[in-house]
């Protein structure tokens, strides 16, 4: 089997796809904030434009944006970084295919949650690293563990995402840090995937650089800066991965948007921050109170913008709910076959990143469906 034949569509944005040609569908399929992003990011936007800030920078990245992540980290984790290992990459997508590529050569294993992103294993595929999927449930809070480690063999790396996607579960202090230990003992690369960071509600998100200097840390402007369209992220590296990484940006990327570059040094507005992740909070909060009587949701998500909820009480195949949803109720979710293997089929995916009227006609959509 040739890569390509391993690469499985991203099945959302096809679902995306064609909701956008049929009328009045409520959208809880992407994880996409609906939010403007911070007016001060907008501002820095202009300012670029007006003097001409359009030519390619350094392929790491222009200093003052790597400074300003790099004082991110000492205000929100008291963790004091270089911005010589912070690195600017095209999203987050760039910054995971940059990381397999300097960490992992071919037919190298790297272990994953399943369920969690879709991209994680098809990069792996197109890099022809194998992608070992470790089965997760809400026995560890979706979490990976040590002991779970233990169990497979020859791995060179561990990609975890904390918030998680889909399940909005978070990493706890004691799981982390033990994870950070058994990979730095082994001589084991951890990925911290922490695009999510900023919107989580009750508890405290860690980074994983607050445990290893070697942890791979990767975020972005996204999510929590509501930044999706610009495609910056970042990654912070450990120094014996800089220059293997610029050499791979230079060939890949060039460099990441200038213009988002420079938008994103105007991002960092944290009492507009605070209200982003008050907003989605309420919504979580929301979808509870509509849905608690419909599924056996245990919890409130930790953080991120979703709930997986499980539809096996209705249905054994959740990828056929999910067509029926769109096309019969005009409602679009995402099935959990998207993310994985395990018990997947079960599962769906909904996002809370639509305003409140609408949440509420999308999930009142959902429930008279199920109640059919």
């Amino acid at each position: 089997m040739n890569r390509m034949e391993k690469v499985k569509p991203f099945i959302v944005m096809d679902i995306l796809k064609e909701a956008k040609t049929l009328d009045g569908v409520v959208h809880l399929e992407i994880g996409e904030p609906d939010l403007d992003p911070p007016p001060s990011a907008i501002k820095a936007l202009e300012e670029a434009i007006k003097y001409r800030r359009y030519f390619y920078t350094p392929s790491l990245g222009i200093h003052e944006l790597r400074e300003k992540i790099a004082e991110h980290y000492y205000k929100k984790y008291g963790v004091d970084i270089s911005p010589e290992r912070v690195v600017i990459t095209t999203g987050t997508s760039g910054a995971f295919l940059v990381s397999y590529s300097v960490l992992l050569n071919e037919g190298e294993r790297i272990a994953i949650a399943d369920p969690s992103y879709p991209c994680y294993k098809n990069f792996a595929y197109l890099l022809d690293i194998q992608p070992v999927l470790v089965p997760v449930d809400e026995k560890t809070g979706y979490q990976i563990t040590q002991d779970m480690l233990k169990e497979q063999k020859d791995i060179r790396a561990v990609h975890v995402s904390s918030p998680s996607n889909p399940t909005g579960s978070l990493y706890d202090e004691k799981n982390l840090k033990e994870l950070t230990s058994y990979c730095d003992e082994r001589g084991l690369y951890l990925i911290s995937d922490e695009i999510y960071h900023g919107l989580v509600y009750e508890k405290k998100e860690r980074t994983a650089l607050e445990f290893s200097d070697r942890a791979i840390v990767i975020s972005g402007f996204s999510k929590w800066f509501c930044m999706p369209g610009f495609r910056i992220g970042w990654m912070v590296l450990p120094q014996e991965l800089i220059r293997k990484s610029e050499i791979v940006i230079q060939n890949l990327f060039i460099s990441a948007p200038t213009l988002s570059q420079y938008a994103a040094l105007g991002a960092f507005d944290y009492e507009h921050l605070e209200k982003v992740r008050e907003v989605f909070r309420k919504r979580r909060d929301t979808v509870y109170e509509q849905l608690k009587d419909t599924f056996d949701i245990l919890s409130k998500p930790d953080g991120a913008f979703y709930y997986w909820l499980d539809v096996s009480k209705f249905t054994d195949d959740s990828y056929s709910l999910s067509m029926e949803l769109l096309r019969k109720a005009k409602v679009a979710v995402t099935p959990g076959i998207d993310f994985g293997n395990n018990k997947t089929d079960r599962f769906i995916r909904i996002a809370y990143t639509r305003e409140e009227e609408a949440l509420r006609e999308g999930l009142n959509r959902l429930k008279a469906y199920l109640m059919k």
